[in-house]
């Protein structure tokens, strides 16, 4: 940012919680906070009794950074009034932290993850400009909104400049607006690369495991081969296969069991580098279905960084990115067969090819280049289009 340009928030709707799992978001966020105070509108939490008023809770994880979880009653749910309050409990927020900033949330850039929260604040909500960033198709998730696709075209055609975080999406996205940029996934080299320090600890749920240990972390939903898993527990009953991450959009007795098979829930994201430590391959099962069909996933190059051999099943942006670093596997038997190649007869240049991708892949640049974009798309003049 140049030293007489004035620090504008950036106001966040997101589908996500801020403390869910550390990703693409606050990866990206955490770093623009370093310059611009951040407000990040997590989704409608519709947790309060029949009855309550409506509130905001507005919390500081880390600095400049604020998280506004607006509470309602679960019997609002659905209402038309929703609108309203999410509109004015975020003007409130706003409002709270402009004392505190220097007036930053009078005029900030909107960062749109949710489109069906774009509904409620496209042209209700002042802002410079609007910059969509894209991590997945939402509307070929399971459960998505009837209404999704629609919001999100409204959106796109509002937006200054739009992001993608995989090239499938990228592809499709330039077909629907003039300013989109293809940034895929980044690491946190330092963080994930511990894992290569075999004098650190193991954690306590793993270390007594049997060996060889095939193992995973992220969120276990849809995009989970499940029947993969099924099968490729029986084909390798001496392998250890162990999934760290919340269960998500799946009902969780409806997961493969197995004797060697561990399903461990969620963990922290500073103890990932140590579950990787234990792990003598990391996975990547993902299903082929619409899910996955545009998916770039983080942990590619997170788990490059450990210097663990990686299996994955063809998703489109893991083919296209990592052939070189990882091993492409369709069926369960090719599965085993990978796994059993990376334990028997490891390929110490592909891992090493993977470390480099790794080291080369910092967040920060991204962060730096996207900064600059947006910028040239949103020129920092008063708003015109976005006034309500």
């Amino acid at each position: 940012m140049p030293a007489t340009e004035k620090a504008h928030g950036i106001l966040v709707l997101s589908h996500l919680r801020w403390n869910f799992v550390w990703q693409r978001p606050q990866q990206f966020l955490s770093r623009f906070a370093e310059q611009h105070p951040v407000l990040f509108v997590e989704l409608t939490d519709f947790s309060l009794p029949s009855g309550y008023e409506p509130y905001l809770e507005l919390t500081s994880p880390q600095k400049n950074v604020w998280v506004a979880n607006i509470r309602i009653p679960g019997d609002l749910a659905g209402q038309p009034i929703i609108d309203e309050l999410m509109r004015k409990h975020t003007r409130e927020a706003m409002e709270k932290l402009n004392a505190e900033t220097d007036n930053a949330f009078e005029n900030p850039l909107m960062w749109v993850y949710s489109p069906m929260d774009s509904h409620w604040a496209l042209g209700h909500i002042n802002v410079r400009g609007v910059a969509y960033d894209c991590m997945d198709e939402l509307s070929q998730f399971a459960g998505a909104d009837p209404q999704l696709v629609h919001r999100e075209a409204r959106l796109i055609e509002q937006s200054d400049i739009i992001f993608t975080g995989g090239y499938e999406l990228w592809t499709k996205k330039s077909q629907q607006h003039k300013n989109v940029h293809f940034f895929g996934c980044g690491v946190e080299y330092d963080h994930f690369s511990q894992a290569q320090d075999a004098s650190q600890p193991i954690p306590e749920d793993v270390k007594d495991l049997k060996r060889p240990i095939v193992g995973w972390f992220g969120v276990v939903d849809e995009r989970v081969d499940y029947d993969l898993i099924r099968e490729l527990v029986k084909i390798r009953p001496d392998y250890s296969f162990v999934f760290v991450g919340p269960v998500v959009k799946v009902d969780p007795n409806s997961l493969p069991q197995a004797e060697n098979l561990h399903w461990l829930g969620g963990r922290d994201y500073k103890v990932l580098p140590d579950y990787c430590r234990a792990y003598d391959v990391c996975m990547m099962p993902f299903a082929l279905n619409e899910a996955t069909q545009y998916i770039n996933p983080t942990k590619a190059l997170e788990y490059l960084a450990t210097g663990k051999p990686v299996v994955s099943t063809p998703v489109a942006d893991v083919v296209r990115q990592y052939t070189d670093t990882v091993q492409i596997a369709r069926t369960a038997e090719e599965f085993a067969a990978c796994i059993d190649r990376a334990l028997n007869s490891p390929d110490a240049e592909m891992i090493q090819r993977g470390v480099e991708k790794a080291r080369e892949a910092g967040w920060e640049c991204t962060v730096q280049k996207m900064q600059d974009l947006i910028r040239e798309a949103v020129k920092a003049e008063p708003p015109t289009t976005y006034l309500s």
